[in-house]
């Protein structure tokens, strides 16, 4: 891992504990789960949040305004808010994405879960991740909480993480493995 990387893990994980435990003494976990789910999917979706989290241009008050009214526009809680606002104030909201990845992961772990990320070629269906999710519990012995993901350059198949172990059963590993046995051969 470079430096760069591990210094934003440790300010992540800074951050994700503080906002963590204080949501804990509040009794407001789910809450916080919630603004965590919601706070992903608009990094997912708008490229003008990347931006500005990610960008050295806006100031510390004006990525602290922009941070606060998104907040406010996503009915998000205060605890969130105040530790986004901190976070902003402090130039730190580059590190929001590994800040929600640490926080999901102390979520699933104070409720006894596992999370697992699913990248597929196509979108699954309730069917479908219901299943995923059966298999993997019926592994880990475990609740699995599911991150989805799709990249259709997969062609067919799956992708399952659960913590440091990886399952890859897409079309392209497959194509990719019979590519190198060709050369092998030839």
């Amino acid at each position: 891992m470079s430096e760069t990387a591990s210094i934003s893990s440790s300010i992540a994980a800074r951050y994700a504990q503080a906002l963590f435990e204080l949501a804990k003494d509040e009794g407001k976990l789910a809450t916080l789960e919630a603004d965590t789910d919601s706070l992903s999917e608009a990094l997912e979706t708008s490229d003008d949040l990347k931006a500005m989290i990610g960008s050295p241009v806006y100031s510390r008050a004006e990525q602290a305004a922009a941070i606060t009214a998104v907040a406010d526009k996503m009915g998000l809680d205060g605890v969130t808010r105040n530790g986004l606002g901190l976070m902003a104030s402090n130039r730190r909201l580059f590190a929001l994405p590994l800040v929600l990845k640490a926080l999901r992961a102390k979520i699933a772990d104070e409720k006894g879960e596992v999370t697992a990320e699913v990248t597929s070629a196509v979108p699954l269906s309730a069917e479908q991740s219901g299943a995923v999710a059966e298999m993997l519990k019926s592994r880990f012995g475990k609740d699995i909480k599911l991150n989805t993901a799709v990249d259709e350059s997969l062609i067919g198949g799956l992708i399952v993480k659960v913590g440091s172990k990886m399952v890859d059963t897409s079309v392209r590993a497959k194509l990719a493995n019979l590519q190198n046995a060709m050369k092998e051969v030839g």
